[in-house]
């Protein structure tokens, strides 16, 4: 489990528009991060809001996504407890070490991998009020990183709405 302020590598970047107030606008950014492989749970809250922020977008939705199939995205509260169980979760309802067709076919030890991510799913879409999105007290956004081994991610984020 890492907090944004740890030592993992992020970044993030934007195509920053000169808009006029109140014409819809679409916003694209990125955010950039390093993993250490299967199960790694990375907060990206603090990244996405800086893009919010960029944007200029005070009404609206961001939608945040994953490329790739070992990969996912979650809204929940990114405590010790909360990560260890739903690790242990994962575990139960797609267990490392079992044979996987994907195992069969392609050797490349990641079934699991693929079955986690498709339960979690690749995105996140949430509201944007006021020019923040609006988060439960002890709600944050995380990537999970189900391949197991580390990777460079890159999350792509689209924020749609008004200024």
């Amino acid at each position: 489990m890492r907090c944004p302020a740890g030592k993992e590598k992020t970044s993030v970047t934007s195509n920053e528009q000169s808009v006029e107030p109140g014409v819809p606008v679409v916003f694209s950014g990125e955010v950039a991060i390093s993993t250490n492989g299967e199960n790694d749970m990375v907060d990206v809250t603090v990244q996405v809001e800086q893009l919010v922020h960029d944007s200029g977008v005070s009404n609206g939705m961001v939608n945040v996504f994953v490329p790739g199939a070992t990969g996912a995205l979650t809204a929940m509260e990114f405590e010790p407890g909360v990560v260890e169980d739903l690790r242990a979760a994962l575990q139960r309802m797609a267990p490392s070490g079992m044979e996987y067709q994907h195992h069969l076919k392609w050797k490349d030890g990641n079934g699991q991998s693929h079955v986690r991510a498709a339960l979690i799913g690749p995105q996140l879409t949430l509201p944007v009020r006021e020019g923040h999105i609006p988060l439960g007290t002890w709600q944050q956004m995380v990537f999970i990183e189900m391949d197991v081994r580390p990777r460079k991610r890159k999350l792509m984020v689209q924020i749609i709405g008004t200024r």
